[in-house]
């Protein structure tokens, strides 16, 4: 058929539609310190990430440093990865929709990559790998023809942070006032005493005064009391992409403190993830020192884990933070040699 006649065939009229999946997106960042140390694993053997969550699920990725042992896979030579669900969902990874189930709860590949092209440059750094694995879950489909023409009403994501922020930002009826070092925060006494147990103890303990109108923060700079009072309304820390490297390291370990000092657990528990890995030789010895002073138990064992998962000892008693760690927690040292004794035994 001519292409004039065909086009003077078609309707007149037209119509459209488009399906759009509700989707949560996320990258989830696995860096592998002392890769050195995996040549001894076995075939089948995997190491895993700290469990994420996307989508009301949570994953881990599985990394298996010499091949997944699949009888119809050879992997021999081969690096494997695997993304794992812990629970059933259904996922899209690039075009490809699977369905889970606890028989079949991990997606990825047993030939991921040769171990002689991946243990040099440029995947291996400083005896490092670092994997990144991006994760789409979806939440929710559009209406399906069963609905029989009813509207699907979409719900906007939860604005509760957003919500609090405003309400810091411009500390409308806030009724108690903080200096720090000539800087004045306004907030809500309410609002404090729920998230923090110290300042439920000062305004509305037996002890406290739920009078006090002004209170004065000492040992705290302005910009980690801000950041402090920011995560109570809203749940999470600033952004700190205009700092350095070592301001924003600096910038964490003054979070840490400043959580511990009001009990605002999964604040504490952030910051002590930032550290983790954040770790190297020459700060493990001052960032231990600092684990133990504010009872960061789990930032804590991740340093004495990596002093003692190679031969890291002799550098890190060089460095310059061992000096101060000998002199503010002699305990620890004490600690560290213990379980690096019980490895060796092991």
């Amino acid at each position: 058929m001519p292409a004039a006649m065909a086009a003077a065939q078609r309707p007149g009229r037209k119509t459209a539609s488009r399906c759009t999946p509700e989707t949560d997106r996320c990258t989830h960042t696995f860096e592998i310190a002392g890769y050195s140390l995996l040549k001894g694993f076995e075939a089948s053997e995997f190491i895993q990430s700290t469990v994420f969550a996307v989508g009301g699920h949570d994953w881990c990725i599985r990394y298996f440093p010499n091949g997944a042992d699949w009888e119809e896979c050879d992997c021999e030579g081969y690096t494997s990865i695997f993304l794992k669900l812990m629970r059933l969902s259904k996922l899209v990874f690039s075009m490809d929709a699977t369905d889970y189930n606890d028989a079949d709860s991990s997606w990825g590949t047993g030939m991921f990559k040769k171990r002689s092209e991946l243990e040099g440059p440029p995947y291996v750094q400083d005896d490092r790998l670092v994997i990144e694995c991006d994760v789409t879950v979806i939440t929710g489909m559009p209406v399906s023809e069963k609905t029989e023409g009813i509207c699907e009403i979409q719900v906007p994501p939860s604005d509760l942070s957003v919500s609090f922020g405003k309400l810091l930002d411009e500390a409308k009826d806030a009724d108690v006032k903080f200096k720090v070092k000539g800087e004045v925060f306004h907030a809500h006494k309410v609002v404090l005493a729920i998230r923090s147990p110290v300042f439920q103890a000062e305004f509305y303990g037996p002890l406290g005064d739920n009078n006090k109108r002004c209170i004065r923060i000492r040992d705290m700079q302005p910009a980690v009391f801000k950041a402090l009072l920011g995560f109570i309304y809203t749940d999470s820390l600033p952004a700190m992409d205009d700092l350095t490297r070592e301001e924003s390291e600096d910038m964490v370990k003054h979070l840490l403190v400043a959580a511990d000092r009001y009990v605002i657990e999964r604040m504490k528990l952030i910051c002590e993830s930032m550290l983790c890995k954040r770790l190297n030789v020459q700060n493990v010895a001052a960032t231990l020192a600092l684990a133990d002073q504010h009872n960061a138990t789990k930032l804590k064992d991740a340093c004495i884990a990596f002093i003692n998962s190679s031969n890291r000892a002799v550098d890190v008693v060089a460095s310059q933070g061992y000096a101060h760690l000998k002199r503010a927690c002699p305990a620890i040292i004490v600690e560290t040699w213990e379980k690096s004794t019980k490895l060796c035994k092991n």
